[in-house]
């Protein structure tokens, strides 16, 4: 599944997540959907938090991790 947000797109699978952000800089982040944190109540927000990395990324609403959320199938916190 792809989802559109302002900065880019999201690549989701059961088994990870991708996302491109547009740009000239080309920067890719990926995570195993194990380490997928996703935060709502306004926030919106995708957090990973592993052994070898950590970032996050503010979407642009709620609709965008609901889509993810379904589609990884981790609960929205």
């Amino acid at each position: 599944m792809v989802i559109e947000f302002s900065v880019g797109k999201i690549i989701a699978t059961p088994h990870e997540i991708v996302i491109k952000i547009i740009g000239d800089q080309m920067l890719t982040l990926q995570a195993q959907t194990d380490a997928v944190q996703l935060i709502g109540r306004g926030a919106n927000v995708v957090a990973v938090n592993c052994s070898e990395a950590k970032w996050s990324i503010k979407l642009d609403n709620e609709q965008q991790l609901v889509q993810l959320s379904d589609q990884i199938g981790i609960a929205i916190q």
